[in-house]
């Protein structure tokens, strides 16, 4: 996944990315993210601030952030306990 992202974006090895960043930011506005590599691997991305908010707001929350959430995402209408039925003892 990561290789075929890099072979429709403009590749920077560190040393470049930091010698001639602004070209690199003038790169990621005009052309599209801009990958940075460190040792022939790929390291990071460099996306526009645009494209960097449609990708967060697109983004669904994870089940965990779900359940730690403070908010309350819906109602549960729990019975009162001891109202439901009860089955006899002994009746498994």
């Amino acid at each position: 996944m990561i290789e075929s992202a890099m072979r429709e974006q403009a590749v920077w090895p560190v040393q470049d990315a930091k010698a001639r960043f602004t070209q690199m930011l003038n790169a990621c506005l005009n052309d599209g993210p801009q990958v940075i590599t460190r040792r022939g691997g790929a390291e990071a991305v460099i996306v526009s601030l645009d494209d960097w908010r449609r990708h967060t707001a697109a983004r669904k929350p994870s089940l965990k952030e779900l359940l730690l959430a403070d908010d309350q995402r819906f109602e549960i209408d729990l019975p009162q306990r001891g109202t439901g039925p009860y089955r006899a003892f002994g009746a498994l």
